[in-house]
């Protein structure tokens, strides 16, 4: 039994494998969606080069058998296995039914009816194309209509496209046409998971929430300039100030630039890429400086009320420029937002804050520990410091050069351009009285109150 065993083995690992089948590079689907009643009506564009599991009928030419595959069940298991199966739509959280696939036809690549539903849709339930049409599979459009019985067209619709296995890049471009609303544009790449076309503002408060928490732990950037800021300052009281004004700063850029105040250039986001890596190298080597002044001195123990005020308004400016670095990220995914824009930039700001943290309540036992029993404190400080120095500026020189290949071009000094600049400057004053009341009366309490035991 047990040479049987071995025997099957071998052969099992002499037998070659079935190829898989090719699979496209890039892979670009269109859907429209349109509640009518109590039908939910999704069209879907799909190139026939992506459902390579259907043994398309072809000529003896090796065009495509147009006739074979209209008349015969061909498009409708394509449709069915290659789209409907990876494609589920929700009314108001519950999970509709698969859908009735009302008609399917095929379409050249230059057809261009799904610019609108209407359009769409005539192309779909209209005359089929000629059975001389000389059209390679994988040259072809798959087009479907999908029917979904739902309760009402007002209810709130969600979507989850699992398009992965279509190509090894997937996009896929979504146009909602509410009753009596506006035509709401998504793009979603590969497997987006469940997206609310429509949110409510919870649903874009918590999606958002997640959205910056997990941010600001995948920003290793971002991270190695926190690290900067606790290296000197491991109390939790010190930090509290300083870890404040870098989340109000960037909160400040980043809605600055959700509204579009921030230029708009090509050379922009290499350059603040750019200033990132600057701002990191600038806090380690103030680190690396002050601890050298007070050689062999605990940094922390010693870190006074001057010091501190001047470490918050440093991290407010750098926090400033992190700002337009995390918008550049949540560009694409405000489109998620539906009409609830501001309430998703704070909730993000409210996710990056709960990772921040995080990070911080890590990292200031893991350090403490550290400089207490493995190395000493200003030695570890400096060697910390001086590794995160040398990253910021390898990560610098990279983006500077980068940068060095845009052109920059000054803005029109017009009409729009004053505006800009005055809306900037009115946030600016009123962002100054802000940081006056909060960080300036508190350090005035607390330089004339009672010194800690």
């Amino acid at each position: 039994m047990k040479h049987l065993f071995l025997l099957l083995l071998i052969v099992g690992c002499l037998v070659p494998a079935p190829e898989a089948h090719e699979v496209p590079a890039d892979v670009r689907i269109q859907m429209l969606v349109k509640p009518d009643g109590q039908l939910l009506r999704v069209l879907v564009r799909v190139p026939m080069a992506s459902i390579n599991d259907i043994p398309w009928p072809q000529r003896p030419d090796g065009m495509l058998d147009l006739a074979s595959a209209e008349l015969g069940s061909t498009l409708t298991e394509a449709a069915t296995q290659g789209i409907a199966d990876q494609l589920v739509m929700y009314e108001n959280g519950a999970e509709l039914p698969l859908p009735r696939v009302s008609a399917v036809t095929i379409s050249l690549p230059s057809d261009p009816s799904f610019e609108s539903f209407d359009a769409a849709l005539a192309r779909i339930t209209g005359p089929r194309l000629p059975d001389e049409t000389s059209l390679m599979s994988t040259q072809g459009l798959l087009d479907i209509a999908f029917e979904y019985p739902i309760q009402s067209d007002r209810s709130k619709f969600a979507v989850h496209p699992n398009f992965r296995q279509l190509g090894l890049t997937v996009l896929t471009v979504l146009r909602f046409q509410p009753p009596g609303g506006t035509e709401r544009v998504l793009a979603l790449h590969d497997d987006p998971g469940i997206v609310h076309i429509d949110p409510s503002w919870t649903q874009a408060a918590w999606l958002f929430i997640g959205q910056g928490f997990f941010h600001i732990l995948d920003g290793i950037d971002h991270l190695l300039f926190l690290l900067c800021l606790v290296i000197p300052f491991r109390r939790f009281r010190a930090l509290i100030p300083i870890v404040t004004a870098f989340t109000v700063a960037h909160s400040i850029t980043l809605i600055a630039s959700a509204y579009d105040m921030a230029p708009s250039g090509l050379w922009f986001p290499p350059f603040v890429e750019t200033l990132i890596a600057l701002s990191i190298v600038y806090m380690a080597l103030e680190n690396i400086v002050a601890i050298a002044v007070s050689w062999g001195a605990p940094v922390a123990a010693d870190a006074s009320a001057a010091r501190v005020r001047r470490r918050w308004i440093v991290t407010f400016g750098f926090g400033l420029i992190h700002g337009f670095g995390f918008s550049f990220a949540l560009r694409e995914e405000l489109q998620l937002a539906g009409a609830h824009v501001l309430t998703s930039l704070l909730a993000f700001n409210v996710g990056v804050e709960l990772g921040q943290l995080l990070v911080l309540a890590i990292v200031v036992p893991v350090l403490t520990l550290v400089f207490r029993y493995v190395v000493p404190e200003w030695i570890g400080a400096i060697i910390l410091s001086a590794l995160v120095a040398h990253t910021g500026w390898e990560w610098m020189l990279e983006r500077g050069a980068a940068l060095r290949l845009y052109q920059f071009e000054w803005p029109a000094l017009d009409a729009a351009f004053f505006a800009l600049m005055l809306r900037w400057a009115i946030l600016i004053v009123a962002l100054s009285g802000i940081g006056w009341l909060i960080f300036g009366v508190a350090f005035k309490h607390r330089s004339s109150g009672a010194p800690e035991a």
